[in-house]
C-alpha cells in the first residue's frame, strides 16, 4: 500500500503553518531537483537558520525556529521527522508572487508526490499571458485536471473574482494541498477527486492541464506521462477535453513532448483532432529543451530534446 503524506486531520495543522509563513512574509521559489541536490551537497551537515531553509530547502531545523503551539500541532499531524534534536518538515512550500503554496517535500521519491517546480512556473506564467491576450468573459467556469497544488487554477482564479473553480486530481494527496492553498489564498473551490475529466460533470469555458510527461520508471503518479515517450497521458487529457468546452470555451495545455530526430509526434496525432472538432487553435513551443539529463537513459535513445510545448485551443461561440 501507498504511505499517505497527509494523515487524518493534518489539514489544520497545515493552514496553521500557511497563516505562520505568510505572516512571516515568507517566499521561496522551487529550483530543479538536480539544483536542489547541488545547493545541498554544499552543506552536507547544513541545519536551517531560516524559515525558507526549513520549509524550502527542507534542512533540519531547531525546535526554537517555529512557535511552541505550531510546532506541536505539525508534530501531532504526522508532518514533521525526528533528526536528533532536530526537526525535518515533511512538506514544502513554494511561492508564485505574494501566493503559497504547500506540496511535497524534497526528494519527492513517493509515488503519490505532490509536484511543484520550474514547470509550474511556466505553466501559470503560460496561462496568465494566454489569458491576458484573451480574457475570459463573465462568471466563468474553470477546471484545472490534475491539479497537484493547485498553483495553476489558484493563480487564474486569483485575478477572476467572479470564477468558479473546479481542482481535480487522481492523487488525494494533492487535493489535500490544493484545499489548504485555495484556503491560505481565500479562493472558493471545488475538489473533484478521480480521472481527470471522469470525474467532473458539465462543460467549462476554461480547461487548464499540466499533465506530467516524463518516462518514469516506477510509474509515479506525478511524474509518468505513459506510453509513446511520456505523451499519451498529455494527448488523453487534450483530446477528452475537447468536448468539454462550452461555446467560446477554450483549452490550455502545458506539457512536455519528447522531438525524435526533429518530429514532434504529440501535433501530429492531436491535429486531427483539433481540426476535426472545428477549434481554432495554436501550439508553440515554450521552451526547446527541459529535462536533459534524461536523455542519458536508454528509453530516449532516439530522442533529439524533450521541449515545453503549449496549446490553445478555443471552440467558437
Amino acid at each position: 500500500m501507498t504511505d499517505t503524506i497527509f494523515a487524518s486531520g493534518a489539514e489544520q495543522a497545515l493552514t496553521s503553518l500557511l497563516a505562520h509563513l505568510q505572516e512571516a512574509h515568507y517566499r521561496f521559489i522551487t529550483t530543479t531537483p538536480l539544483t536542489h541536490a547541488r545547493v545541498l551537497a554544499r552543506q552536507p551537515a547544513g541545519s536551517a537558520t531560516t524559515l525558507p531553509d526549513a520549509f524550502g530547502w527542507n534542512l533540519p531545523f531547531e525546535p526554537g525556529l517555529l512557535p511552541a503551539q505550531l510546532l506541536a500541532a505539525l508534530d501531532a499531524a504526522g508532518l514533521l521527522s525526528r533528526i536528533g534534536q532536530q526537526w525535518r518538515s515533511k512538506v514544502r512550500v513554494s511561492s508564485i508572487d505574494d501566493a503559497l503554496f504547500l506540496h511535497s517535500a524534497y526528494p519527492t521519491d513517493q509515488e503519490n508526490a505532490v509536484f511543484f517546480g520550474p514547470d509550474t512556473y511556466r505553466y501559470v506564467r503560460f496561462m496568465q499571458q494566454a489569458l491576458a491576450l484573451a480574457p475570459l468573459g463573465p462568471q466563468p467556469r474553470i477546471l484545472d485536471i490534475g491539479c497537484g497544488s493547485g498553483a495553476g487554477g489558484l493563480m487564474v482564479a486569483k485575478q477572476l473574482a467572479d470564477a468558479t473553480l473546479v481542482l481535480n486530481d487522481i492523487n488525494p494527496e494533492a487535493l489535500v494541498c490544493a484545499g489548504r492553498n485555495a484556503q491560505a489564498a481565500g479562493i472558493a473551490v471545488q475538489l473533484a477527486l478521480g480521472d481527470s475529466l471522469a470525474a467532473v460533470d458539465g462543460q467549462f469555458d476554461l480547461i487548464m492541464a499540466n499533465p506530467p510527461y516524463l518516462v518514469d520508471d516506477d510509474a509515479r503518479t506525478y511524474r509518468h506521462g505513459g506510453d509513446r515517450l511520456g505523451r499519451s497521458l498529455s494527448l488523453r487529457m487534450a483530446t477528452q477535453s475537447l468536448p468539454r468546452l462550452a461555446p467560446g470555451g477554450r483549452l490550455l495545455l502545458y506539457t512536455g513532448i519528447a522531438i525524435v530526430r526533429g518530429v514532434d509526434e504529440f501535433l501530429l496525432e492531436l491535429k486531427p483532432a483539433l481540426d476535426g472538432a472545428g477549434l481554432e487553435w495554436r501550439y508553440q513551443e515554450l521552451d526547446p529543451d527541459v529535462f536533459g539529463e534524461e536523455l542519458e537513459r536508454d528509453v530516449y535513445r532516439e530522442v533529439d530534446r524533450i521541449a515545453a510545448i503549449g496549446l490553445e485551443a478555443r471552440r467558437p461561440s
